[in-house]
C-alpha cells in the first residue's frame, strides 16, 4: 500500500511514518514544508526506509503543486498532521492557525477528490474541548475550544465530516478518522528520532533541557490547584503508541464512515510526578521557579480511551511515565540540540 503523509518531518508526523515502514508500507510520500518540520527527521527515515521514502518540501497551501503530487503518486490514503501546534502562539496569531490548519486541509482534500484518493486519518486534539468540567472526556463531551488552535482543529474535523457526507450522497468511497489525542511524550525507542521544537514548550523535554543547561530553569505554573500535591494533571501518551494507533486507525477505516477516537492512556500524572520522574532519569535535581498559574489552565484533562481500545483494539504498550521519560533522555543526549546536532 501507498501512503502520503502531510506533516512528515515534525515529531508525531515522523514516528507515524516510522511505523507504517515498519508495518509493511510499499511505499510512502513525506509531505513537509520544513518550516516546523526537520530534514533530519527525513534522513533518519530514509536511512531505515529501504528506498520505499519519497520527500517532497511543499507546503498545503500550494494548491497546484499538491495537486500534481497526489495525481502522480495517487496514495490509497492520506495521513494527515501537518499543522502549528502551539496554543499561546495561536492566541497571539490567530489567522496564521487559520490559514495553516483550515486553508491547507481544504487545499488536500481537494487534491484528494481529485486523485481519487478515498481514505484520510486526520490527527486532530483534545484541544478542541476546551476545558470540560467533567472527566475524563469521552468523545460524546462537547466540543467547546477555548483558543484558536483548537477551534481551527474543531473547524479542520467539521471540513472533513461535510467532505464524507457529500462523497456518500455522490457515490464516492471516502471516509476518515480523527484522533483527538492529549499530551504526548518519548521518542522512538532506539533513538532514531526524537522530539524538536523550536521554541519547546512541552514539559517532559523542557524539564531535561533544565536538567543539563540548556534553559536555565523550568517554570512551575501554579502549586494551589485542587490536585493531590497542587500541580495540574495531565494524561499522556508515549509518541510510538500514538503512532500505533495512527496506523490502526487506518487499517480499520470504512468507505462513508466518519469515526473520532480519544487517545490516551485514561489516567494522569502531575507536574511534581513529571519532574520526579525526569530527576530519578537524569540523576540530578532539576531547577524550578514558581510562578502564578497561566489563565485557562484546567486542574485536570484525562481521556477516556474506552472506544478506540474497544473498536479498534488499539492498547497502549506504556502506561507509566518511565518509558517516555527515558527515551526521551536517551534522544536528548545523542541530540542536545535537537537534529541538529
Amino acid at each position: 500500500m501507498k501512503y502520503l503523509v502531510t506533516g512528515a518531518a515534525g515529531y508525531i508526523g515522523s514516528h507515524t511514518v516510522r511505523e507504517l515502514l515498519a508495518r509493511g508500507a510499499t511505499r510512502v510520500v513525506a509531505v513537509d514544508s520544513l518550516v516546523r518540520g526537520h530534514q533530519g527527521a527525513i534522513d533518519a527515515l530514509t536511512s531505515v526506509a529501504q528506498g520505499r521514502l519519497r520527500f517532497a518540501k511543499l507546503d498545503l497551501r500550494e494548491r497546484a503543486p499538491l495537486a500534481a503530487l497526489l495525481a502522480e503518486e495517487r496514495p490509497d490514503a492520506v495521513l494527515h498532521f501537518a499543522a502549528y501546534t502551539l496554543v499561546g502562539e495561536s492566541v497571539a496569531q490567530p489567522a496564521m492557525y487559520w490559514s495553516c490548519g483550515v486553508g491547507g486541509t481544504s487545499s488536500l482534500l481537494e487534491a484528494m477528490r481529485a486523485a481519487g484518493t478515498e481514505r484520510m486519518v486526520f490527527s486532530s486534539t483534545a484541544a478542541t474541548y476546551g476545558a470540560p468540567e467533567h472527566m475524563p472526556i469521552s468523545e460524546q463531551t462537547p466540543q467547546r475550544p477555548v483558543n484558536p488552535y483548537g477551534a481551527s482543529k474543531l473547524a479542520c474535523e467539521c471540513m472533513i465530516r461535510e467532505e464524507v457526507e457529500a462523497a456518500r450522497k455522490d457515490g464516492r468511497a471516502f471516509g476518515a478518522t480523527m484522533l483527538r489525542y492529549f499530551n504526548v511524550a518519548g521518542s522512538a525507542s532506539d533513538g532514531l528520532l526524537g522530539e524538536d521544537h523550536d521554541p519547546e514548550t512541552h514539559l517532559v523535554p523542557s524539564a531535561l533541557q533544565a536538567a543539563i543547561g540548556l534553559r536555565p530553569a523550568l517554570q512551575l505554573f501554579g502549586t494551589d490547584y485542587p490536585t493531590p500535591d497542587g500541580t495540574c494533571i495531565r494524561d499522556y501518551v508515549h509518541v510510538e503508541d500514538l503512532a500505533c494507533a495512527h496506523v490502526d486507525a487506518l487499517h480499520a477505516l470504512k468507505s462513508h464512515a466518519c469515526e473520532a477516537y480519544n487517545v490516551g492512556i485514561g489516567h494522569g500524572f502531575s507536574v511534581r510526578e513529571v519532574f520526579a520522574e525526569c530527576e530519578r532519569v537524569v540523576g540530578r535535581a532539576i531547577p524550578v521557579t514558581v510562578a502564578a498559574r497561566r489563565d485557562g489552565d484546567p486542574p485536570e484533562l484525562l481521556s477516556d480511551p474506552t472506544r478506540i481500545m474497544r473498536e479498534l483494539k488499539w492498547s497502549p504498550r506504556h502506561r507509566t511515565l518511565a518509558p517516555m521519560v527515558e527515551s526521551a533522555w536517551k534522544w536528548m543526549q545523542a541530540h542536545p540540540q535537537g537534529y541538529r546536532s
